[in-house]
């Protein structure tokens, strides 16, 4: 899974980035200090991997990652060729769904490039960039479609499917509140990979007094959680600051801050809990001696094709799929038991892979 990270400059974007991923980023009060796009790998929190690991003793584990690319603050005519420029948008086009950071607290010290805080201001900003560079995509498709358009059906078609679409957007309406009249639209839509596409998580960066009531009595909070139930979107209550601090303690003084700042999990979980949700993403298991390890799949996969992630073969050799539940698994002491009390299945084709399977799979190529 990849994320990208955007928001205007000075909202905690960098820093964010930093402590998710202790990548370093330069992080400083002023605008464009991320020119490159940053990119750190994160592994995803899995408690259960280190309970089948321990019963299988296993010499690896490997956990599902996730891969975070930090992109240059945006400004109002981005894509104009304002600040950065353009720059960040081919970047963009390559996540699976955008981290959108909204500043929600006040802070003198912290310069805002619009000079007030007002998240949703901000939102608009941000969106408006990414349906001109929609546009820009679209303006370029139509210029190609419309040279065969004449002697071709389906590309006709496609041309007044583009020019509806075009029309929406510059209404500055998102791509995602778009509605095609039938799977054919919806796999060209798909295929224009645009941004306004793109699933959206925000992120609201707090000051550390909001943290413990999940920004219930933080007005600016209020006003994104709105408008992303409106637009289908996620929403998570950060304090980037804090993130910061608590990227440089290991695990047990970790957990010690959360509980004394009154948290059950950290900014990091609730983006993974998130991401996952909104991708409509699960994971299921592999154990064994050499390795346990989580593979990061669609919910609704089919057995082949979660064995596929494996390597291709698995795929195209597919035999049967050996399924027990993690804490089955676990509840039993060994496959072997688990088996002999009738937990493992034996799983064909149309087998539906849940979150949290131990599967062993059969193949033949």
């Amino acid at each position: 899974m990849k994320l990208g990270i955007v928001g205007l400059p000075n909202v905690g974007k960098s820093t964010l980035f930093n402590s998710l991923t202790k990548a370093g980023a330069e992080s400083a009060n002023y605008p464009f200090c991320t020119i490159d796009p940053n990119v750190g790998i994160v592994t995803v929190p899995d408690e259960r991997l280190e309970k089948l690991a321990a019963l299988y003793n296993s010499k690896k584990v490997t956990p599902a990652v996730i891969e975070f690319v930090d992109i240059a603050g945006l400004v109002k005519g981005a894509s104009k060729g304002e600040g950065l420029g353009n720059q960040f948008l081919s970047n963009i086009r390559e996540v699976d769904a955008i981290v959108h950071v909204v500043r929600c607290f006040e802070d003198t010290n912290v310069v805002h490039v619009d000079g007030s805080v007002n998240p949703l201001r901000d939102v608009e900003t941000i969106n408006l960039e990414l349906i001109f560079s929609d546009v820009e995509i679209l303006e370029r498709r139509i210029a190609k479609t419309s040279k065969g358009a004449r002697n071709d059906k389906t590309l006709a078609k496609e041309l007044e499917l583009l020019n509806r679409l075009k029309a929406y957007l510059e209404e500055g309406n998102l791509a995602k509140t778009f509605e095609v009249n039938d799977d054919e639209e919806k796999e060209l839509l798909l295929s224009y990979n645009l941004l306004t596409y793109k699933p959206v998580i925000y992120a609201a960066n707090v000051s550390e007094d909001d943290l413990a009531d999940d920004g219930a009595s933080n007005s600016f909070v209020a006003d994104v959680r709105k408008y992303a139930s409106e637009t289908g979107s996620e929403v998570f209550v950060i304090c980037a600051q804090i993130e910061q601090e608590m990227s440089e303690l290991d695990d047990e003084e970790k957990n010690l801050f959360l509980e004394e700042l009154g948290l059950k999990e950290s900014g990091l979980d609730k983006l993974i809990k998130a991401s996952y949700k909104l991708l409509g993403l699960i994971s299921y298991l592999t154990s064994g001696e050499d390795e346990t390890r989580a593979w990061t799949i669609k919910n609704g996969t089919k057995a082949p094709q979660a064995a596929g992630k494996i390597h291709s073969d698995f795929e195209r050799g597919f035999i049967r799929a050996e399924v027990v539940n993690y804490k089955d698994l676990l509840d039993c002491g060994s496959y072997s038991a688990a088996k002999d009390k009738g937990l493992v299945g034996l799983e064909g084709k149309d087998y539906v892979v849940k979150d949290g399977d131990v599967i062993l799979f059969r193949f033949n190529v």
